[in-house]
């Protein structure tokens, strides 16, 4: 089931008018290959939208919690954490997923594959003494419905 409620736009100035452009045109500013990422706030309770890099494979995204190299993790990480039931927008596909961390292994693999996409994500690294978290965000298991 998708996020719902009452919608808090963010006070970010540009992430306002990227969130506004997404959902109207379906797709980036100045081009940029980003999907709308949809959470619940974990104190506020308001639906919260992000624009975020598409990171993909094989039907499975990414998000990548790099506030550009920033040393505070992005409200949006702390909101999929608490309240994993998430929508995300990717061009005219909808999808209600399931966000989790991922470690190790698993999240080597997928760092490297979002530096590929996106290699600015290397300079982010560099720029913060953070270890940058990724959440995968899947379909949830078969059969089993998410909980809200």
């Amino acid at each position: 089931m998708p996020p719902s409620g009452d919608y808090g736009p963010s006070t970010v100035p540009w992430v306002r008018e990227e969130v506004e452009h997404l959902e109207r045109m379906g797709a980036g500013l100045r081009g940029r290959s980003v999907v709308l990422l949809t959470t619940v706030g974990a104190r506020s309770g308001l639906i919260r939208k992000t624009p975020l890099m598409r990171v993909q494979h094989a039907g499975v995204y990414v998000a990548v919690a790099s506030t550009r190299g920033g040393d505070r993790h992005p409200h949006w990480y702390a909101n999929a954490l608490a309240h994993p039931e998430v929508s995300l927008r990717d061009g005219d596909l909808a999808l209600d997923l399931v966000a989790r961390e991922v470690t190790g292994a698993e999240r080597s693999r997928w760092w490297s594959l979002a530096c590929t996409v996106f290699p600015s994500y290397v300079e982010y690294q560099r720029r913060t003494t953070r270890r940058i978290p990724l959440l995968l965000l899947e379909a949830p298991p078969a059969g089993r419905p998410v909980i809200a």
